[in-house]
């Protein structure tokens, strides 16, 4: 049975949760229709997942559901009849699916996907803005796409004991079985500063367009990376209950134990809008030490 691993999303302006009764609540920038969600039926979804400017559902059945900007075809209706879906990634304009087999999928802006068929053994996958990455069982990483930072870099598919995975626009980071975590691609703003790859501890890792944001096993959250709009602000590194935490564009958002969010960085469309924090009944993550997604 798929787990409900991943209950926040944040897209570049817009943030998505979902609730214990299994529907989802969506805040920030709509000029897509992001947030509109009034259309799906949401009352079996068990994840949801963020792009730039669209928003995707994961259904305990296996199916998924797309909606907002379809310019790339991210949304494209011929990928809804997708079954079997265990977890999905968006990137700027593209959309992955990794499937029960291990088998991935890609749909929206064109990548060059002939990686893609020597993938059978995939346990997570991550996106970028023009680059994806997917984690395979036996620790090690496959990634594709735009490498103009050397955010695909062969030399990081080195790794041969990696948990977790994520990426930014142009920079990926990898958490290893260790507690720690090693970051490459982009650093004009110091989103892969090797300081921070002194953590240890380091339960899960996400990144936003260019900051990086690690929780670590006592509930607290460390962030290095552009702090233009507060994103990486130190007053949110005062939580000691976080239990997920998610970035969006210049945003982020962490969930809390006791089933509220906190929200930080940008609020230019409201998706760092107080008003969301009242919310107490989202759905808590169940991870497992081997699926941290």
């Amino acid at each position: 049975m798929i787990k409900h691993t991943h209950t926040v999303a944040c897209g570049a302006k817009h943030s998505v949760v979902l609730l214990c009764d299994n529907t989802v609540q969506c805040w920030g920038d709509n000029h897509n229709h992001q947030c509109n969600f009034t259309h799906v039926i949401c009352t079996d979804a068990i994840q949801v997942y963020c792009g730039l400017d669209h928003s995707v559902i994961l259904f305990s059945n296996g199916t998924i559901q797309c909606w907002g900007d379809n310019s790339a075809n991210q949304c494209d209706p011929v990928h809804l009849t997708f079954s079997n879906v265990i977890q999905v990634s968006c990137g700027w304009y593209h959309s992955v699916a990794l499937f029960s087999n291990g088998t991935v999928q890609c749909w929206g802006l064109k990548q060059d996907v002939a990686p893609l068929t020597f993938i059978n053994d995939a346990i997570q996958v991550a996106c970028g803005a023009l680059h994806s990455v997917a984690l395979l069982a036996n620790g090690t990483v496959r990634c594709w796409g735009d490498n103009t930072y050397n955010q695909t870099d062969p030399v990081h598919l080195t790794f041969t004991d990696v948990i977790q995975i994520a990426c930014g626009q142009t920079h990926s980071v990898a958490l290893l079985t260790n507690g720690t975590v090693q970051c490459w691609g982009d650093n004009v703003v110091r989103q892969c500063d090797p300081l921070y790859i002194t953590l240890t501890n380091v339960v899960r890792v996400d990144c936003g367009d260019s900051h990086s944001v690690a929780l670590l096993s006592n509930g607290t959250v460390k962030c290095w990376g552009n702090n233009t709009d507060n994103q990486c602000d130190p007053v949110h590194l005062t939580f000691t209950n976080v239990i997920q935490i998610v970035c969006g564009w210049c945003h982020s958002v962490a969930l809390l134990s006791d089933g509220t969010v906190q929200c930080w960085g940008n609020n230019h469309c409201n998706q760092c809008d107080p008003v969301h924090r009242t919310i107490t009944n989202i759905m808590l993550p169940l991870c497992t030490e081997s699926v941290l997604w």
